[in-house]
């Protein structure tokens, strides 16, 4: 049972994403409909259960976890989970501990994230406009955002931004965006929208902005270095050579990034999705409430998922209709 997790194409899993719930206080346009109905708590796993599929995972090789929702902070008691996970990082077992925000909820705690062994923080910003991060959060305000990553960056987190390239939304801010980062010291990523989702009549071809050409633009006014390094998720990066700065590109559509695909995403609900991109998933819930006092059959049935783990994902926007899309909203999932 102590073997470490390797999947059907010999790729190790050793990166796991843990939604902690489905909840939050935006409504981003890509990500969820305005009006969502959310689960019932009785679904939702406890923070004990949490932290006993976490530890699970983190027993059986997983080097990083990374904590998403919805927006993790808005969950009643997260720190205690926090905490809990913590003790993976002092012990050695786990190389680090991170999540990704929209911030909103940083300055109150990005001191305590940061005393617990958070370093780096990715936090979603797609537009430094007020009214226009109005309309693409629905509920959003921009000076709250933007006071957290401040509150962040003093507590010694290191912020990595990460924008959704959205066609006839963000194109015009490319550069205003890549210097405010760089005049910041943080790295930034662009992510292509992803067909996931009944989002209320969102259209998802118009939402498309191909990074090939986000990129090209860059390199227009940029020397672009490709850099091998990974971060341990699908980025692929870049230095620009006249400001040393890193951007990414996390590119499902473009380009295929699932060869090396070493994480796995567990649902607020125990569902364990092997892929972002398909629709199997193992629940782990179960063998967590039926046998609260032995984890023997919690890991037996994370072995048979990661047995089950596909290739890669069919998202594709080729022929102009969003082929490979997934009906569950990107919050469910957890990023």
């Amino acid at each position: 049972m102590n073997a470490p997790l390797i999947d059907p194409f010999a790729r190790p899993i050793t990166y796991l994403r843990v939604s902690v719930t489905d909840r939050c206080d935006f409504r981003c346009v890509y990500c969820m409909a305005e009006n969502m109905t959310f689960l019932p708590k009785k679904e939702l796993l406890t923070l004990e259960e949490l932290d006993r599929v976490s530890s699970a995972f983190v027993r059986l090789g997983v080097r990083k976890l990374r904590i998403t929702g919805g927006e993790p902070l808005v969950r009643r008691g997260i720190m205690t989970y926090f905490e809990a996970m913590a003790r993976h990082l002092e012990s050695g077992a786990l190389d680090e501990l991170t999540l990704t925000t929209n911030g909103s909820q940083l300055a109150r705690f990005a001191p305590d994230l940061a005393a617990l062994g958070v370093r780096r923080v990715n936090v979603s910003l797609d537009t430094l406009d007020e009214e226009k991060f109005a309309r693409v959060t629905r509920w959003g305000r921009l000076p709250q955002v933007l006071e957290g990553i401040e509150a962040a960056q003093k507590a010694g987190i290191r912020v990595k931004i990460n924008a959704v390239a959205l066609k006839g939304f963000n194109e015009g801010e490319l550069f205003d965006l890549q210097a405010w980062c760089a005049r910041r010291d943080m790295d930034l990523t662009f992510i292509e929208v992803m067909p996931m989702g009944d989002l209320g009549g969102e259209d998802r071809i118009g939402q498309y902005w191909s990074l090939k050409d986000l990129r090209a633009r860059l390199a227009e006014r940029f020397t672009l270095v490709d850099l091998a390094e990974r971060s341990g998720g699908p980025a692929r990066y870049v230095k620009l050579a006249e400001t040393g700065q890193k951007i990414g590109f996390i590119t499902p559509l473009t380009h295929n990034f699932c060869e090396s695909c070493n994480r796995v995403r567990l649902t607020c609900t125990g569902e364990l999705f092997m892929c972002l991109g398909q629709e199997d998933n193992a629940d782990l819930r179960a063998p967590l409430r039926a046998h609260p006092g032995d984890d023997a059959p919690l890991e037996s049935a994370i072995r048979a998922a990661i047995a089950r783990k596909p290739k890669g994902h069919d998202f594709d926007y080729s022929r102009q209709e969003v082929s490979g899309q997934v009906p569950r909203h990107m919050s469910h999932t957890g990023g």
